[in-house]
């Protein structure tokens, strides 16, 4: 667009030229012309109006304006003297301060207009970016649409096979189908700020159905819920508790397995507590601070102080506690 513009300035500057000094004449004029345009409006968009002017430094920025002019009228008018008494003049004229003065208020003109070009620049680069956002966000929107497209035609296939293994194999089809519900919630619920305490909770005991047949012997799983289940909260808070506890606090080759999960509303809050057995031999240290800490950090950005998060251990038990406002 700018080489646009500037063939255009160029193009106009020698055909007004044109009928009064010739040919070469012209083309010499429209070069130096167009080069010390360049100079002014270039000197004032790029390093004079956001240097200067941008940072409040409009003093310096008249003065050095006026500088840039004058210094540009005297050069420009003394290097068009010299051109035409060197190829283009059969005597000698001298170098005479109209001449300067003459050229000096054209440049001021350029100089204003220097402003229309930085808007105008301005303007062509705006409807650029928006044309980039709205391909973006076409493309956002193809992707979003092909990410649901996939996960639910996963879902549908699960369900197939679920009504498939319903006949043969009952209990399996029954955890095909808290797999497909998990799966779901991923999708559906876990981009979501709130979610209702009702999925949190299906979403937790779905998982828990999929960890016990993960252990040997099975596990004892109390699950007690003392709150309203249309409560909204964050997704994904609870579940660092119960996935540590099937990480961390299982042996999976013993026999008498313990958990107990209690959910309970009192005085505005939600509280949230584990208990699990430890296993005889301990299991490797691994990540379960981790997840710890990531939660207590996820609580403070959301709750802040109002949030507590407290661990206990003893010989044989570990017990976790998780306390919200609602």
């Amino acid at each position: 667009m700018q080489i646009l513009v500037w063939a255009a300035i160029f193009l106009i500057n020698f055909f007004s030229l044109l009928p009064m000094d010739g040919l070469l004449q012209s083309i010499a004029y429209t070069i130096l012309n167009t080069f010390f345009y360049a100079v002014i409006i270039y000197g004032n968009i790029n390093f004079l109006f956001p240097r200067l002017y941008l940072r409040k430094k409009i003093g310096w920025y008249i003065i050095v304006s006026l500088l840039l002019l004058a210094a540009i009228g005297v050069l420009k008018a003394y290097i068009a003297q010299v051109v035409y008494n060197a190829w283009f003049s059969n005597k000698y004229y001298p170098f005479e301060l109209k001449s300067i003065i003459y050229v000096t208020v054209g440049t001021a003109v350029v100089f204003i207009l220097s402003f229309v070009f930085r808007i105008a620049l301005a303007y062509f680069v705006l409807k650029q970016q928006a044309q980039q956002m709205l391909e973006q966000k076409s493309l956002v929107e193809l992707n979003l649409l092909k990410s649901q497209v996939q996960p639910h035609f996963l879902f549908n296939t699960l369900n197939n096979i679920y009504y498939e293994a319903f006949r043969e194999a009952p209990r399996t089809a029954l955890l095909i189908g808290r797999l497909s519900e998990i799966m779901r919630y991923f999708v559906d619920e876990s981009p979501k700020e709130r979610v209702a305490l009702s999925t949190e909770i299906q979403f937790l005991e779905n998982y828990i159905a999929l960890e016990k047949i993960r252990i040997r012997h099975g596990v004892d799983v109390t699950f007690r819920t003392e709150c309203h289940k249309d409560y909204l909260i964050p997704p994904m808070l609870l579940m660092t508790f119960v996935e540590n506890i099937f990480k961390h606090g299982i042996d999976r080759s013993g026999t008498e397995n313990k958990v107990t999960l209690s959910l309970a509303e009192k005085d505005g809050y939600l509280i949230f507590q584990t208990e699990n057995e430890l296993p005889e031999t301990p299991i490797v240290a691994s990540p379960q601070g981790f997840g710890l800490k990531n939660l207590q950090k996820r609580l403070n950005l959301l709750y802040g102080s109002n949030a507590e998060l407290n661990t206990c251990k003893s010989d044989r038990s570990f017990y976790a506690l998780i306390k919200i406002p609602l």
